[in-house]
């Protein structure tokens, strides 16, 4: 719809999209105003350049319901040696519409610290990590590190000038920094240290992309999980292509249920009981959805078994797997 030349057509499909409630997303290249319709006005637009193009995909995926609107990214650092990158690279993701978690920052006053750090880890979609020299002889370092490998989350690991990567981190997706991508080569000054735009840009990037592949293995392997198990107790379900699991239970019936990754928020419901209304075929007995409760802290829990009583969605802890396919 949009033109350079500021030539606009099809402004009355425009104006039907729009009143139907579709998402549209003005990309330009120059000037907003010259080459978007006065239509979409209102629209937030994108300007566009090579380092935008996962950004643009993503954000489609989420217009589909393909990927979690949510965007969660995690910093792990060590405050003694790169606190100022941390802050900075925290600034520029959240200039970037992502949700950021920096432990001197996300964490109030009265919490418990290392509670709240992974249940926020448990809930993010990509963990960035500094690894300066010495990260991993921290214990909470190393400890993150474990608890990103059992959940399944991805990392980006930042690797300082001479420095390599440890044994133990070598299942992160890495990038080895050097000197040049530091502003004046001042590396190592906690406070005073600086990524060069060019590097943050890439790294933010990198953070898109990661994050899509990521998002898409960790919703696979809550699948496999639960037909691995399903089979198990003799059950037959269908994975359809929009990537939830379908139960047949006979006399037209059919159970849902919808792999969450993170933690399950009200949206999540929604979407999952909108999905009941548009299945026109079979009678939807049931949508659940099916999530790993490991680390998520108990209070929120104890919220997501009292939406269970009243809500037309409930939820599946994968602890908790066996015993429910087991007695439904």
């Amino acid at each position: 719809f949009g033109s350079q030349s500021g030539s606009f057509q099809d402004l009355d499909k425009i104006e039907r999209l729009l009143n139907e409630g579709n998402i549209i997303l003005p990309i330009f290249y120059n000037s907003f105003s010259a080459e978007i319709p006065k239509l979409l006005e209102n629209q937030n637009g994108l300007k566009y350049d090579s380092t935008q193009i996962d950004k643009i995909v993503n954000l489609v995926l989420e217009s589909f319901g393909r990927l979690r609107n949510s965007r969660k990214v995690f910093i792990s650092y060590r405050r003694d040696q790169s606190t100022s990158v941390a802050i900075q690279l925290y600034e520029a993701l959240e200039r970037n519409n992502f949700d950021v978690f920096l432990d001197t920052h996300s964490i109030k006053q009265g919490e418990p610290f290392q509670d709240e750090l992974w249940h926020r880890m448990t809930d993010c979609d990509v963990i960035v990590l500094l690894n300066t020299v010495g990260f991993l002889e921290r214990k909470w370092c190393k400890e993150e590190i474990a608890e990103a490998s059992v959940k399944q989350i991805g990392v980006l690991q930042l690797v300082w000038p001479n420095h390599k990567l440890e044994k133990m981190a070598e299942v992160c997706m890495p990038i080895n920094l050097k000197d040049e991508n530091f502003i004046d080569n001042i590396f190592s000054d906690k406070d005073h240290s600086k990524l060069t735009q060019e590097k943050v840009l890439e790294i933010i990037q990198q953070t898109e992309s990661l994050r899509a592949r990521n998002l898409a293995a960790r919703q696979d392997s809550l699948i496999t999980n639960f037909l691995s198990i399903a089979k198990k107790y003799g059950k037959t379900m269908t994975v359809q292509p929009q990537r939830f699991i379908t139960e047949d239970i006979g006399d037209s019936k059919r159970r849902i249920f919808i792999p969450s990754v993170g933690i399950p928020q009200s949206t999540d419901y929604n979407q999952s009981s909108e999905l009941k209304k548009e299945i026109q075929d079979f009678a939807v007995d049931k949508v659940y959805l099916i999530y790993d409760n490991v680390r998520i802290r108990e209070k929120w829990l104890k919220h997501l078994d009292y939406l269970n009583e009243w809500l037309d969605v409930e939820t599946i802890k994968k602890q908790e797997f066996e015993i429910w396919l087991k007695n439904n």
